[in-house]
């Protein structure tokens, strides 16, 4: 994260770090996401964490969600990043994957404990999302979304960003 614009100040962490040398990929998308695209980030999530590959994401519903949970399902390890305190679960319904990430993960933030998930602080997290990647995984997206902000930090991060195709009439796959 040193080697990021704005790099961050500290990073809290319960659970694990990413392991340096092990590649990591970012999946990411949209909260209110299509069956699809769930499935496809559940299957992604798994298959990469099959193959030892680490998955970042914010933990948020939908999209992130289904990733982390497939990685975690592929024996893999996930990180959620989130744009609030670590001791606190955003979203809330996400407490039962709130506690695996941390047995096979951890999650991160660059929030002090106990701050409050904030609108401000989650464009600022998608920056340490992209930075903690190799490349990022774009499932579904709306033409302006959070997942597009992620996209964007990547590629001035010089990282890779792929995306998943879906039909061209969906509003979920103009930002792919």
């Amino acid at each position: 994260l040193l080697q990021i614009p704005d790099p961050t100040y500290a990073l809290y962490a319960k659970g694990k770090l990413p392991k340096e040398g092990i590649p990591g990929v970012a999946i990411v998308g949209a909260r209110k996401c299509t069956p699809y695209g769930q499935e496809m980030a559940l299957d992604y999530g798994k298959y990469l964490a099959e193959h030892g590959v680490q998955i970042i994401s914010g933990m948020a519903r939908g999209i992130d969600g289904a990733g982390q949970r497939g990685a975690l399902d592929g024996g893999g390890m996930t990180f959620g990043v989130l744009g609030c305190g670590v001791d606190i679960c955003y979203p809330r319904d996400h407490i039962g994957l709130y506690m695996d990430i941390q047995r096979s993960g951890g999650i991160l933030s660059e929030q002090r404990p106990g701050r409050p998930p904030l609108p401000m602080y989650f464009p600022m997290r998608n920056r340490i999302i992209s930075g903690l990647s190799d490349f990022v995984l774009v499932m579904e997206a709306r033409e302006r979304s959070g997942s597009l902000i992620t996209a964007d930090q990547a590629l001035e991060q010089g990282k890779d960003v792929y995306a998943l195709p879906g039909p061209v009439t969906s509003q979920l796959s103009r930002g792919c």
